[in-house]
Formats: C-alpha cells, sequence, structure tokens
C-alpha cells in the first residue's frame, strides 16, 4: 500500500461536533458548534473545547468562565451545522434553529434541551495556541435526557443517533464492532 506525505494539518478524525451553549455577563445567550473538544481527565472530570479568537463567543467564554457542551445527533445536524457558520454576532441562533433553552444547574448557562446530554463546565485555565485558545474546564454537572434511560436505570446514550464530524461531513455512529475489553475476554 503506497503512501504520500502532506503538510502538517489536522487529520484526527472522527470528532465529536457538539454545540456549546454560553451566556454573556449582560445575560446574552449564544451557542457555537465545536469539533475540537475532548475528554483530559476522569478525576476531576474535565473536557477541553478549542475555540477562534475571534468568534463571538470565544469572548463571552472568556468574561463569565463558564460554558455547556450539549451532545448532538441526527435530529440536530442542521442545527449543528448552522451554528457553525452562522454569527451569534448577527443574529439569535436559538430562534433561528429552534433550540429549546432549559436551565443549567451549576452554571449561569442554557442548556439545550433537545440534546440528550448537557455538560456543564467551569474553565480553569486557557491555552493560547494559535489559531485557537483552549478552555480547559471542569465538569460541575451532567444533565441526561430520560427518553435514553430503561426501566432499569440504564442510560442508552447510543440509542441518541450521535453526531460525529469528518473531514468536512457529519455522519451518525454505525455498527458496533465491540466493547470495551472485548479484545481480551476469556471466551
Amino acid at each position: 500500500m503506497a503512501k504520500q506525505s502532506w503538510k502538517p494539518g489536522n487529520m484526527l478524525y472522527p470528532v465529536p461536533a457538539v454545540l456549546v451553549s454560553c451566556r454573556d455577563k449582560e445575560g446574552n445567550d449564544n451557542v457555537l458548534t465545536v469539533a475540537w473538544a475532548g475528554t483530559i481527565s476522569s478525576d476531576p472530570a474535565m473536557l477541553s473545547i478549542s475555540v477562534r479568537k475571534e468568534r463571538h463567543s470565544h469572548k463571552m467564554i472568556m468574561e463569565t468562565g463558564e460554558f455547556v457542551v450539549n451532545l448532538t445527533t441526527k435530529a440536530l445536524v442542521h442545527a449543528t451545522d448552522y451554528c457553525g457558520v452562522k454569527s451569534g454576532r448577527d443574529e439569535d441562533k436559538f430562534a433561528a434553529m429552534q433550540l429549546t433553552k432549559g436551565e443549567a444547574c451549576k452554571v449561569n448557562v442554557p442548556i439545550i434541551m433537545e440534546s440528550p446530554v448537557n455538560i456543564e463546565c467551569k474553565v480553569k485555565q486557557v491555552l493560547e495556541l494559535g489559531s485557537h485558545d483552549m478552555f480547559i474546564a471542569e465538569v460541575l454537572n451532567v444533565q441526561i435526557s430520560d427518553e435514553y434511560m430503561d426501566e432499569k436505570g440504564a442510560f442508552h446514550l447510543n440509542d441518541a443517533d450521535l453526531l460525529a464530524y469528518s473531514h468536512g461531513q457529519y455522519y451518525t455512529l454505525g455498527e458496533k464492532l465491540g466493547t470495551f475489553g472485548y479484545s481480551v475476554r476469556k471466551k
């Protein structure tokens, strides 16, 4: 198999495409799409998002130090794309995409009710890394939608048709190929 060498670039795909909601000190809300988000610690629970400095939401997050990561689904794919190309400086993206605002429990930021999981975050550190600043945040609370809970109290997130973003395109997750540890499990 032959290989080509390309200039350095971000080719770590697929990645989650999430909707990040935020609120400024005056109480104005915004939502933006972030594809550069990731888990960085489980204890304490921490994650990161990377946002371009010129984005309207960047200033809001810098101002308050709070945001919510809202997981996206097939039903939210249009809103996910729209919120990534339109600016909150020009319009209310919550209204334009008919996203229902809910209340966060631990931060002063709206959650998106249509999202199956809302992760409430408090910024602990900002790393200036070139085109983007990375917001390293502690997870203060997680809200989950009842519709993915079964009668035994198990959460079935994979039933939500979660989105992934890969090289300019959106996908839902596909066929399950295994479970954690299956490669070493005794038969």
